[in-house]
């Protein structure tokens, strides 16, 4: 029996070593894009596992789809919220802008309601003020009226028909007394006329004036006229002294005018007095002051 030295021994076990089998080699199949078109090609560089086991790793172009996925859920996720949140943000400015277009709305009727309200109460107050008014009508009356000169006289008109001719001057003296409580009157009156035979023979002109509530004054007027043609109604007024030697009936006629103005001139009743009253003049009571006060008419 053949013994095997030692170098043959170290021989066998370098060729043993030399001669060991190769671990099995695994390709990783990947794609490789061309445009539009997908081919199948396989790398030549070999993927070794260190056990010697195939290997279980996934591919980079794997993770990168997948981390692409990853990243566009992200993506979408964030635009998502974008998007509601800009649906929030319109959702909100539509809500302010209706907001105060209804708080706008709010305050116009408020306004409209406010002036409507104002006017009415306005009115109603004015219309209260003038049925207040209203009975609180001056008192007016005549006292007396004193003939200072009369004369009758020959004479001829501007057209130069004779005739006679008559001139008076008198006074007249009335009273007025506002009986309004809370607002005074302003007082204007018509020509006073004092008329015989439908004549008028003398006309006066009272001064206006402003009356003060709950007031009264005594207003005198005088009354003349200065050759006033008679024609054929003087022939029994005539003398020769010129002085009538018998009573001589007039009449004087005037109306007393007064405005109140009880809320400025947005409430201003009106009084109107007409005033009739018999006269009698009587030769024998000149410069004297004829009592009126049973001769007169209100109307």
């Amino acid at each position: 029996m053949h013994t095997k030295t030692d170098s043959e021994v170290t021989s066998l076990d370098a060729s043993s070593t030399t001669r060991s089998p190769r671990r099995p080699a695994y390709y990783v199949q990947s794609p490789s894009h061309d445009g539009e078109k997908t081919t199948t090609s396989f790398h030549s560089t070999p993927v070794i596992s260190p056990m010697g086991s195939p290997p279980h790793s996934h591919s980079s172009s794997s993770r990168f789809s997948g981390s692409r996925k990853i990243n566009n859920h992200r993506n979408n996720n964030n635009n998502n919220n974008k998007h509601w949140k800009d649906i929030d943000v319109i959702e909100e400015e539509g809500l302010l802008q209706s907001q105060d277009h209804h708080h706008s709305l709010t305050r116009r009727y408020y306004f409209l309601a406010f002036v409507l309200g104002f006017f009415l109460l306005f009115t109603l107050f004015s219309l209260i003020l003038w049925g207040a008014s209203r009975p609180m009508k001056p008192h007016i009356t005549i006292k007396s009226i004193k003939f200072d000169h009369v004369r009758v006289q020959a004479g001829s008109d501007a057209t130069g028909v004779a005739t006679d001719m008559i001139t008076v001057n008198s006074t007249v003296k009335f009273t007025y007394r506002n009986k309004g409580t809370f607002f005074g009157v302003h007082v204007t009156s018509t020509p006073l006329d004092l008329s015989y035979s439908d004549i008028i023979i003398g006309t006066g002109n009272m001064k206006k004036f402003y009356q003060s509530r709950k007031s009264e004054r005594l207003v005198n007027v005088a009354v003349m006229g200065s050759k006033i043609p008679l024609y054929g109604s003087g022939a029994g007024l005539s003398s020769t002294t010129g002085m009538p030697t018998l009573p001589v009936p007039l009449k004087l006629n005037f109306e007393i005018r007064s405005r109140a103005y009880v809320l400025g001139r947005l409430v201003k009743p009106k009084y109107y007095k007409r005033i009739h009253c018999s006269v009698v003049f009587d030769p024998k009571k000149i410069n004297v002051s004829v009592s009126l006060k049973n001769s007169c008419t209100y109307d």
